[in-house]
């Protein structure tokens, strides 16, 4: 039965209505021994808290898209077939260029939000992952008037723990962008989603490790030429970008900062610079690996800015400060746009961050020249980072940070 399936969920609400009429009905017509009956009722107790956990578990799950199967919940997946060393670009020395082009066979997704949404089982040919990508194609795609057209693309990150279908599910990315799509206000992105729970029961941090796992590589190499080799793409760097929440955040912006020659942006939201933010990160395993996967790092010691276009969005305490960091050593051509979120928004969770999905494909859609379709470069948009907090909160609303609990 699967761990996010509608049977699994009425079966948890059958038990535990059952659970709650057993008692009711047998507690004092218990027949037999003291003993007996205490131990009968001891297990009416376990029985009705252990359903009640259950259903509770099963509805947080599906509204926040953290384990996708029962291999995930319980640390049994391991999406690893090898971790060969493959340098410091992380193709290992391949001509990506030279890699003959292989067609993925697609299905249809199944789940809350993945309408329109395929999925693919992909063999990363240089990382050595394999793991499942979720596909889903604008409106605009499949109509004569763009069938020679290349699309940009959005590869988006999930946290952790964390789902692929999160920002399908949870953040309703395509129900929400859809019809701004339609109406020309939102550039007609492909959305791409990989699995970022690689390996059971740790964070990958999108590093590479040699001899653990290649999430740099799985994400920014194998996920994008899958992407070009199967749909009418654009090439990185002007055609893509990469988004992400909590350490999917996290991961976006150390992918752009780390490779501009694949990325033109990034989003972040509540994301963070040291890896050590998540405590199950691989990447904070060892000094030189923190040094190395950390953004603030990797820009502030960057030979030349890197052109690349960073939205940064996030809470004091949680995201912000380090959005802010990087405000205050980005050089121009590098540019940071960072959004603060007042407390009063909500917490760390799908609440804050769903609010946020068209504000921040908006600034893409602007920030990457493709308003109406145009190519070439807009104006940067204005860093709120140089405000008070108290001049923010009451002039978010009228622009692209304001998030509000619904």
């Amino acid at each position: 039965m699967s761990l996010t399936g509608t049977a699994f969920l009425y079966t948890l609400i059958v038990l535990s209505v059952v659970a709650l009429v057993l008692p009711l009905a047998l507690w004092s017509r218990l027949r037999g021994p003291r003993i007996a009956r205490a131990a009968a009722r001891v297990l009416m107790v376990l029985f009705a808290q252990g359903a009640a956990v259950g259903l509770v578990f099963a509805v947080v799950n599906n509204q926040n898209n953290l384990y996708d199967n029962w291999a995930d919940l319980l640390g049994t997946g391991n999406h690893v077939q090898q971790a060969a060393n493959l340098g410091a670009d992380g193709t290992g020395g391949i001509s990506l260029k030279r890699l003959p082009r292989v067609e993925q066979r697609f299905t249809t997704a199944t789940g809350p939000g993945m309408n329109g949404v395929r999925v693919t089982q992909l063999k990363g040919r240089v990382s050595g992952v394999n793991a499942e990508v979720y596909v889903w194609l604008p409106p605009q795609y499949g109509t004569p008037a763009y069938r020679h057209h290349k699309f940009p693309v959005v590869e988006l990150l999930s946290g952790y723990p964390g789902s692929a279908k999160a920002w399908f599910g949870s953040l309703h990315a395509v129900n929400q962008l859809r019809p701004l799509m339609r109406q020309g206000r939102v550039a007609p992105f492909i959305l791409v989603a990989p699995r970022m729970n690689l390996l059971a029961g740790v964070d990958t941090g999108c590093a590479n490790i040699t001899g653990t796992v290649n999430a740099d590589t799985w994400l920014s190499v194998d996920v994008p030429k899958m992407v070009t080799d199967n749909f009418r793409a654009q090439a990185g760097p002007a055609g893509w970008a990469v988004a992400g929440y909590s350490a999917g955040g996290h991961c976006a912006t150390k992918l752009a900062v780390a490779h501009p020659d694949r990325y033109r942006a990034a989003v972040s939201m509540s994301g963070y610079n040291d890896p050590i933010g998540e405590r199950n990160s691989l990447a904070a395993e060892t000094p030189a690996l923190r040094r190395a996967n950390n953004p603030y790092l990797l820009l502030r010691e960057a030979r030349t800015p890197p052109a690349i276009a960073l939205y940064q969005s996030g809470q004091p305490g949680d995201g912000y400060e380090a959005a802010t960091g990087l405000e205050q050593i980005a050089k121009a051509p590098t540019t940071v746009h960072v959004v603060y979120i007042p407390k009063s928004a909500g917490g760390h969770n799908m609440a804050l961050w769903q609010p946020q999905v068209v504000p921040a494909f908006q600034w893409l859609t602007e920030e990457m020249g493709l308003l109406h379709g145009r190519p070439g470069t807009t104006p940067h948009a204005r860093s709120s980072a140089g405000s008070t907090p108290a001049e923010l909160a009451s002039g978010t609303a009228s622009r692209a940070g304001a998030v509000r609990r619904r």
